[in-house]
């Protein structure tokens, strides 16, 4: 493993000059020495320590990271929290069926004792952060490999965890930050009771569906509520009963006063990732080889899933969170790949690294210590593509087949039967999530879209990394994987959700043969060591590679540039981005202004088109300017707006707010033409999208009748 060749002790925080205005994810306890000047200098209004502080409540306080990769804001004193509609969407799927069908109605609980438990969701909110990056890095030496490297960090890590949480109930995690160059320790509530409480009808939470998805202008209600529940003692609890509304230390106001072109605006929220320090073959192997392939295969997928939804009503609320889970990643990186091209991003990455080799030759030490950074750099993405592409066909090819991802639950219970060791525990965990699988699918999709999908993954993979199985298929088959598809859903007992249940359910060890005999078992076992032997290794020992230069790249640049202040890219941590309300221009003579109001709701409507179907009770409201205290100074009722704000995912869900910290809007997606920002930040072009507070509490209230959730919020006028 390549040797570390310098120190990571240096200090990295000290920078005077501004990023540019509007870009940037900050560390929120930094605020006050990096960032708070500049903010009050756009217009803010209110103090680093309003966002952020461990001494008294603050925004902090009323921000969660929800579930696993979305933000919610804390808007009552009852635990009432706000979050997109797509954050929630798993969940309000998990409830529907055809009887209640809450992904096309929408539900709202009238009562406390409506509200629906959401089996596995959490939220979690952070007590504190801190920087522990000496106590990380004790021991840490310019001579380790980063095995040995990685192990002590490990130790350190833990010891530190381990003492700030002790006989709490607290937990605590590390986070690293500049590649490995900083360490913060953030410690959290996880609330482990979360109930659904409202979401729109479907017309309004998904208006514009996929063909709107990453789009503006844009007129998606993207909102949900959920409640967080705590025991009696207001501290994290499993569900129960007896849990009551959590107290939270701050809940957000809310301001019915609108914005306007140019007004300073925040959000507050957990991005997920960014990767703005990455060299040009780092991007080239995204841009060029990743990406494409990606897009390719979901699109395909998209095609034949659409094509069931359109024709069956269950496969609808079937296919519903899948379908966007698939259109989200395949639009979001067909408009970065668009983004980076336009912004010549590799060409330009390339011109700076010239720079970079021109300032590490000009003077002695720079010399012996970064000269062949690039080129170790070059030599290892060379090395790195084949492996990546053949991850790529094996998560999006081999694991888009859903049964082989049905059939990858079997390898611990094949492993023990081979091993003699007991199988009941495993079994009852197989059996009760077997009925789960078979809720959400439809067998015409899988064999719409395998021999595509096989078809791809066999022929665009490097033979190094091809799964032993299509040897197997090819003496047979040959090239024909519609006929190995027919035959596989003919023979497997995976197509049946009663045959295999049957199966388990009589289950002994010695029939583990005949699962590996299953088409479906075979592929996946195949495809998994396949990952696990030839991929998983060596892909991570690559990456390791890239993650060293990357620590010593960034020490480098920050070296090179003393008076530039530095971001660190988004790893789901709590961040601060500022900017300003603004329209755009994304081509030659095409303007967007920055807000879209209920007229373009009416504009679009289309009732042959699902994504454009409007809600009757919405048309009527319009057509009666029945607005109410929900509309703006003109008249008119806002939808959703847009701003500078430097964003990712993982903001989905994130409040915004005003210079007051009065929240504005819920942050819920950013537009087609600045997708490229996780790499390459544009302010000419780079908005983020966000829901106006005032629409979502305008139909909350007189299209779904749920008004009384107002009386819980704090709104100001």
């Amino acid at each position: 493993m390549k040797k570390l060749i310098i120190s990571m002790l240096l200090p990295l925080l000290c920078f005077m000059l501004p990023a540019t205005a509007g870009e940037g994810m900050w560390i929120p306890s930094l605020l006050e020495q990096m960032n708070e000047k500049e903010m009050r200098q756009m217009g803010f209004r209110l103090t680093a320590e309003d966002i952020y502080s461990i001494n008294r409540s603050s925004l902090k306080d009323a921000v969660v990271l929800f579930g696993s990769g979305c933000t919610a804001g804390i808007i009552s004193e009852e635990g009432l929290i706000l979050t997109n509609h797509h954050c929630g969407y798993g969940q309000i799927q998990a409830h529907s069926s055809l009887e209640k069908d809450y992904l096309t109605n929408g539900f709202w609980a009238m009562r406390r004792e409506e509200e629906l438990p959401c089996k596995g969701l959490t939220v979690e909110l952070l007590i504190r952060m801190e920087d522990v990056t000496g106590e990380v890095l004790a021991g840490i030496t310019d001579k380790m490999t980063e095995a040995v490297r990685d192990s002590i960090v490990a130790v350190n890590q833990k010891k530190i965890i381990d003492r700030e949480t002790k006989d709490s109930h607290y937990t605590g995690k590390i986070t690293a930050f500049y590649y490995g160059n900083v360490y913060y320790l953030f410690i959290t509530e996880v609330f482990k009771d979360v109930r659904l409480v409202g979401a729109p009808p479907g017309g309004i939470g998904k208006f514009g569906g996929d063909t709107d998805n990453w789009m503006w202008p844009r007129h998606t209600g993207d909102f949900s509520m959920f409640r967080i529940y705590a025991g009696k003692d207001n501290l994290p609890a499993e569900w129960s009963e007896e849990n009551v509304p959590y107290k939270p230390k701050k809940s957000l106001t809310i301001s019915m006063k609108g914005y306007e072109k140019e007004d300073f605006t925040f959000v507050f929220g957990y991005p997920g990732r960014t990767q703005q320090f990455i060299p040009s073959w780092a991007v080239s192997l995204v841009s060029e080889v990743e990406n494409p392939v990606r897009i390719r295969l979901r699109g395909r997928r998209l095609d034949a899933i659409n094509q069931f939804m359109a024709q069956d009503p269950l496969t609808r609320i079937q296919y519903a969170a899948k379908a966007a889970g698939i259109a989200n990643g395949w639009k979001k990186w067909t408009g970065e790949n668009n983004g980076l091209k336009r912004l010549g991003t590799v060409q330009n990455k390339r011109e700076a690294e010239r720079e970079f080799s021109t300032w590490v030759m000009g003077e002695r030490n720079r010399k012996t210590t970064y000269q062949g950074l690039l080129g170790a750099f070059e030599a290892v993405y060379k090395k790195m593509t084949p492996v990546s592409l053949a991850y790529v066909y094996y998560t999006e090819a081999g694991l888009g087949i859903e049964l082989v991802r049905l059939a990858g639950r079997f390898n611990k219970l094949i492993m023990l039967s081979e091993q003699g060791k007991a199988v009941d525990e495993e079994l009852s965990r197989l059996i009760s999530s077997i009925p789960d699988f078979y809720k959400n699918y439809n067998p015409s999709v899988d064999r719409a879209v395998m021999p595509y999908l096989l078809s791809e993954y066999a022929t665009h993979t490097d033979q190094a990394y091809l799964p032993g199985v299509f040897a197997e298929i090819r003496k047979k088959y040959g090239t024909d994987y519609q006929r190995f598809t027919n035959d596989a859903f003919q023979e497997s007992m995976l197509v049946s959700k009663e045959k295999l249940l049957d199966f388990l359910e009589h289950y002994k060890p010695s029939r583990h043969k005949k699962l590996l005999k299953d088409p479906f078992v075979r592929l996946a076992v195949s495809f998994s060591d396949t990952y696990r032997e030839k991929i998983a290794d060596e892909l991570s020992g690559y990456r390791d590679i890239t993650d060293s230069l990357q620590r010593v790249y960034v020490k480098a640049l920050m070296e090179m540039s003393p008076g530039k202040r530095f971001y660190p890219d988004a790893n789901l941590t709590l961040r601060v981005a500022y900017g300003q309300v603004m329209d755009y221009t994304p081509r030659d003579a095409v303007h967007y202004d920055y807000y879209t109001t209920l007229a373009g709701i009416l504009e679009k409507e289309d009732p042959a088109v699902e994504d454009y179907a409007v809600d009757p009770r919405l048309k009527a409201l319009y057509q009666a300017r029945d607005f109410g205290k929900y509309a703006d100074q003109r008249g008119m009722l806002r939808t959703c707006f847009i701003a500078t704000n430097h964003t990712s995912g993982g903001n989905s869900g994130s409040p915004v707010f005003n210079a007051d910290g009065q929240l504005i809007g819920i942050n819920f997606d950013r537009n087609w033409e600045g997708t490229m920002s996780d790499i390459n930040y544009d302010i000419r072009q780079c908005r983020n999208i966000t829901l106006d507070v005032r629409y979502c509490l305008f139909v909350v209230d007189k299209v779904c009748g749920a008004g009384h959730l107002l009386n819980e919020m704090k709104l100001v006028y």
